[in-house]
């Protein structure tokens, strides 16, 4: 089944019918940077026997170059475009784990399609340990030469309320990361 032919699962909040229907849809992960997404993802996605793929990685495979080098050639709202039109291709109504970027689900169209033929797991941490986790990387382009606990604060206060709108919430704090596969394994048994 395509997307456009799909039934929607998650209207008006029916978080309930999403979640159960996980075995027949993508899994989706959101959330800011440094949230674990790909790590998480992938680890989730072996637990799982499924196919798992990275948004970011895609993106930067069919430019053909980095997504910091896609931000400082065309600037954010290019990639954003990109963006969207890569996870529409993924949201094939297949069953695999999603790892997207920080703004992906800040996209409404991205967001909607989502939310309509998958499942919505938001990964969330305190600013602290977002902020140390992000400093182990210089590759992110909304990170350069800012403070990056002062900028996930402005993305947070920001994204935050959207993220919120994902079928599940899971926080991933300093837990190992197979700690957190397992509340999310938890949360979708339900």
């Amino acid at each position: 089944m395509t997307p456009a032919t799909q039934e929607p699962i998650a209207q008006a909040g029916d978080r309930d019918a999403a979640i159960a229907a996980w075995r027949e849809r993508p899994i989706v992960l959101v959330g800011l940077m440094g949230t674990g997404k790909s790590t998480i993802g992938r680890r989730l996605a072996a637990r799982l026997n499924l196919p798992f793929t990275d948004a970011d990685q895609e993106i930067e495979a069919a430019a053909g170059m980095s997504v910091g080098e896609i931000f400082e050639r065309f600037g954010e709202p290019y990639f954003r475009d990109g963006e969207r039109r890569v996870i529409a291709r993924l949201i094939d109504g297949a069953p695999k784990v999603i790892a997207t970027g920080g703004g992906a689900f800040i996209n409404e169209e991205t967001r909607a399609l989502i939310l309509a033929t998958g499942v919505a797991i938001w990964l969330d941490a305190d600013l602290d340990t977002l902020a140390e986790r992000v400093a182990r990387r210089d590759t992110r382009p909304l990170l350069k030469g800012r403070d990056p606990r002062e900028t996930l604060a402005e993305l947070a206060a920001a994204r935050n309320p959207i993220y919120a709108e994902a079928h599940l919430h899971i926080r991933s704090e300093t837990q190992p990361h197979e700690a957190t596969v397992d509340k999310i394994l938890e949360a979708l048994r339900k």
